[in-house]
């Protein structure tokens, strides 16, 4: 028999209108438990508030809010170019695609268009952060469900991007390389930046995969945790608007590189006729946690490959756009020989007077390790953003958990959740 609810006497607490207690004092068999944020899976950043029948979870309530905030907000008191020190620290698994993304907004705003050798090697950057947040995924899914070793096969390769990155812009977590229109250094050497990459993609790469695969791919207990569990539909992919690894695992086949092209995926990249990278979209139709982690197994072959067609032909030339309104950084051979171009340097970062702006809004986006990242902005004519409103894909992926995970048992959550890669950082912004 039901519970049933009536005012709580001597303290004038009308329990009837507590919708919430009322819903859980009719199911009185079942338990309300706390999953995060201090469980090892939720990395004590996310809150899941469950309501058990047994071991099967009967509703899943997700809590955000456990990790950063305010980053939209910083976003009016930064300029075009200090913001990307802030949404590099959004996904900061993959943080230069985040860099890239960014600029790629405000370019778009300005109505710049960026040298060849700014194109090749943002693509090969977003590339390699796309491999560095997949690795970091899947040896994360196996670390979750037991397989210790399968994280340390992912993980320790991300160590050599970060050498690379470390190598292009001076840093090594965080690199925050990106400028209006270019980068704020071009790389110190190509042919060390070439040897660095082809080491990596040709020999250290294809070992980590191989060895991940001989581990999780035909282990019965790997497959068994994951195989239909956490599964949506096509249709349910597309009514929540999920991207990324997890839409196309369901078989929806979009993916902004191919539906909307920029750096080296469009034709013509370079202006002189030269055609778009090839490669071929990752794309699953079961839907499950299995597919999500083939599928992006595939995409980091598939960004090798980008790599690989790209990294022998690094075109010449400036690294920064010449852009009206002076808006790129000048070269340092400009700031070192000529008047111009100390005051370019003095006025766009010592005296802080900021861009030409234009009073207009645009959205911009690019395909990010987890789906689509675009930024809409709004600028005013200002040297600051009116409005930097962020598309997160982590937000839009997290928010189908509660139906994927709800009939499943208490220990699929790890399987599922792993699966989705939540950032809690571009979660909770």
């Amino acid at each position: 028999m039901p519970y049933t609810i009536t005012p709580a006497e001597g303290f004038g607490l009308d329990v009837e209108n507590l919708d919430y207690l009322k819903d859980h004092f009719q199911a009185p068999d079942r338990w309300v438990l706390n999953f995060g944020p201090q469980h090892p899976a939720t990395h004590t950043t996310l809150r899941l508030v469950l309501e058990l029948d047994g071991e099967r979870i009967a509703r899943c309530t997700p809590h955000i809010g456990y990790l950063h905030s305010g980053f939209e907000k910083l976003g009016e008191h930064h300029d075009y170019n200090q913001y990307v020190c802030t949404v590099s620290r959004m996904d900061y698994v993959s943080p230069i695609v985040n860099n890239i993304a960014w600029h790629h907004a405000v370019e778009k705003l300005f109505g710049i268009e960026l040298t060849p050798r700014a194109k090749v090697v943002r693509t090969i950057l977003c590339e390699l952060g796309r491999i560095q947040n997949h690795l970091l995924c899947v040896g994360a899914a196996a670390l979750d469900l037991g397989a210790f070793t399968g994280f340390l096969y992912g993980f320790n390769e991300r160590e050599f991007i970060y050498d690379i990155l470390e190598y292009v812009s001076g840093q090594r977590f965080h690199p925050d390389w990106t400028r209006v229109g270019g980068a704020w250094r071009d790389i110190p050497d190509d042919e060390v930046f070439k040897r660095m990459v082809r080491s990596f993609i040709d020999v250290r790469l294809p070992k980590a995969i191989n060895d991940v695969e001989a581990l999780c791919n035909r282990n019965r207990i790997f497959v068994d945790r994951l195989q239909g569990v956490g599964a949506l539909t096509k249709a349910e992919a597309l009514q929540w608007s999920l991207t990324g690894p997890c839409a196309r695992a369901a078989g929806v086949r979009r993916d902004v590189r191919k539906d909307e092209p920029y750096l080296c995926y469009a034709d013509n990249w370079d202006g002189q006729g030269a055609e778009k990278v090839k490669f071929s979209i990752a794309v699953a139709s079961e839907g499950c946690s299995l597919s999500r982690y083939l599928v992006r197994l595939e995409e980091i072959r598939q960004s090798a490959r980008i790599i690989d067609q790209l990294i022998d032909n690094l075109p010449g030339g400036s690294i920064n756009a010449v852009a009206d309104g002076k808006i790129s950084v000048p070269e340092k051979g400009e700031v070192y020989g000529s008047i111009e171009g100390v005051i370019q340097l003095f006025e766009l970062f010592m005296h802080n007077r900021g861009f030409d702006t234009p009073v207009a809004e645009t959205y911009g986006s690019i395909e990010s390790p987890n789906g689509e990242l675009g930024f809409y902005i709004v600028a005013d004519g200002t040297k600051y953003p009116f409005r930097a409103r962020t598309r997160p894909p982590c937000l839009t992926n997290y928010q189908i958990f509660p139906k994927l995970i709800e009939g499943h048992q208490l220990a699929d959550i790890v399987a599922v959740l792993g699966s989705l890669n939540i950032i809690a950082a571009e979660l909770d912004r």
